[in-house]
This record gives structure tokens, sequence and C-alpha cells, in this order.
């Protein structure tokens, strides 16, 4: 390893397990503090690795053009990395890794895509929380692991872009609490009329700002949970990534689905009471310390990693009562 002078790091998506991957590349940059550090994912998710001081350059994978494939295909043939390490594992990523030319392929054993590489680490996705997942492939080389902390930067421009919406909607020195109902399947989101209801009660119990967070194409269902919900909110102004990590940086609490968002506050250093069904919180819940989960225990299906609803009712998110997520916030705060 102390030949490795360019090394490639592969996450292709999505934002949620991008920034989950971040410890890795901390790592890698203390081992090899002389070595070219680059990061190989897609469009979406490249703001989250923009401007990390691990890395060098960020290599962006377009799949809805085949023809800007074969270009970056050759792109990262022609840079002779040293090493490659493919932290997403799946055919994509894996045929990348083999056509780099790399004297050193890292990756997961599965299925068929294991012949990609020539250090083969034994998938833990079912054990251990997804970073413990991620740092295996620079354990698998004996790679010492001496941080864990998630790290997303955010430029100056992004931060005074929210400091400006927090001066201009007076909420210095106030409880602000974000709301976070979207998610990437339907099976992770919570009912908006339960989001609604949780919001009225942080108002009237707590006298909290409550901000309503969303993405592209998600406007028009926020603007129908501010319509559900009897006390006025406060919808969040129209944010890229840097945007968004800026905004939640400063909230007290975030309430949210299992997301981009959720773990994008948790890099930021902000408390998340997490609301959690199909997946799993010990592998994928928010990272760090202080932050709550929430569940409806009991139910055989939790945990079955659907992007659909076998049993069809979708009891893990419409049983959970507003209650037991009024009672996380409670002790997050």
């Amino acid at each position: 390893m102390h030949h490795v002078q360019k090394i490639l790091v592969i996450k292709l998506r999505a934002i949620g397990d991008v920034i989950l991957a971040t410890p890795v590349l901390e790592n890698l940059r203390r081992a090899f503090p002389q070595a070219k550090i680059d990061f190989l994912t897609e469009k979406m998710c490249a703001p989250i690795v923009a401007g990390h001081p691990a890395l060098n350059e960020i290599l962006v994978l377009d799949r809805r053009q085949s023809s800007a494939s074969w270009q970056l295909i050759r792109q990262v043939r022609q840079r002779r990395y040293d090493a490659v390490f493919d932290l997403f594992g799946n055919p994509r990523s894996a045929l990348l890794t083999w056509l780099s030319g790399a004297p050193m392929r890292v990756g997961f054993r599965f299925r068929v895509r294991k012949y990609a590489y020539n250090v083969k680490v034994e998938p833990r996705g079912d054990r251990v929380h997804e970073v413990e997942f991620n740092l295996d492939a620079l354990r698998a080389l004996k790679i010492p692991i001496v941080t864990r902390k998630l790290f997303v930067a955010v430029d100056a421009g992004s931060e005074n872009f929210a400091e400006n919406f927090w001066q201009e909607n007076n909420l210095a020195h106030r409880l602000v609490i974000g709301l976070n109902a979207s998610g990437g399947w339907y099976t992770k989101r919570w009912p908006l009329a339960y989001f609604a209801q949780l919001g009225d009660r942080l108002q009237r119990e707590l006298n909290a700002v409550v901000l309503l967070l969303w993405g592209p194409g998600e406007d028009e269902e926020m603007k129908a949970l501010a319509q559900m919900m009897r006390a006025p909110s406060l919808l969040a102004p129209p944010a890229n990534l840097k945007q968004l990590a800026a905004l939640l940086s400063r909230l007290t609490l975030l309430v949210s689905n299992d997301s981009g968002p959720l773990h994008l506050a948790a890099a930021m250093g902000t408390r998340v009471a997490g609301i959690y069904g199909p997946t799993r919180p010990d592998l994928q819940g928010p990272w760090g310390e202080g932050h709550e989960i929430v569940m409806k225990n009991g139910l055989p299906c939790l945990g079955c990693n659907g992007v659909t609803c076998r049993i069809v009712t979708h009891d893990c998110m419409k049983k959970l009562e507003v209650e037991a997520v009024w009672e996380a916030v409670q002790r997050s705060l």
C-alpha cells in the first residue's frame, strides 16, 4: 500500500448513502496524505462531496447517456489509479471498477460482481451500520480507522443563504423544529396528516416554529401539509443541497422519515428524531450521538426493506401514533 499514489472511491448514490461514506475519505487522506484521491458519483449526489478537504476531484456519472458513461470509463482508465474502492457494489460500479485497470480493486463479495475485484470484502450490511460497512473496505487492507465522523462541506454562500432566511423570519433565539415528510420510497413515509398533528402540537405546547422542508418535486406536498395544520407553519425556501445543509445546521431538531435530509442533518450536527419502518435504524439510522428513533414496535414486518408494502396495509407507518413521535421529540429536546 505504500506505493499507492492515485485512489478512486466509487459511491454512485443515494444522497444518504454518499453521506454515510464520507468517513472513508478522511481515513484515506490520513493514511495517504500525499495521494491523489478522487470520488465518483452521480450528478445528484456530487454536491455532498464537493469541497471535501480529503478529495482532489469529483467524477460524475450521467446514467442517462450511454456515450457519457463510455467517456467516463476512458477517463478513469487514463488516470491509471493504483487503487479503486467500490463502496456501491452494483453491476455498474463493479464494471467501472474492473474496467479501471487499477492493480488494486476493492469491493464486496456480492454474487457475480465479486469477480470485478481482487480484494474481496465480506459484506456485513445485514449486521452493522452502513458507516461501518463502508469502513470494512479499508479494514480489508488494514488501513487504520481513526475517525467515524460524517462530513459535508458548506460554502460561505450557502451559509449566507441560511442566515438571511433566519433573519428575514426572525428565527434567532427561537425553538425551530424542522419536519421532513419526504422519502425515496412511499413505504418510508409517515402520513402527512400525522405530521400536521405533530406540527400543531409542537407549536401549541412548545411555542416552536415549525419549518417544513422539501426538495425537488415536493413543494405541492409540503403546501398540502401546511394547509392541514391549524397553526401557521413556515415553508423552507427552494434550496440546493449545500443550502439545505446550512438550513439544517440551524435547527434545534429535525423530525424526519428515513431519507437524505435525515442523514444530512446528522452530518451537520443537528439532532434527529427519525421515523422508521421498512428500513432498520441499526443499519441505516442517523449516525452520531443524541438522536432518537421511533418505530411501531411489535410488527412482524418491521425492517422488510420493501419499496412496496407486501401486506398492502402499510401498518409500520399508519399505525405509528403521533403520541409516540411526540415522546421522541421530548426525549430529543
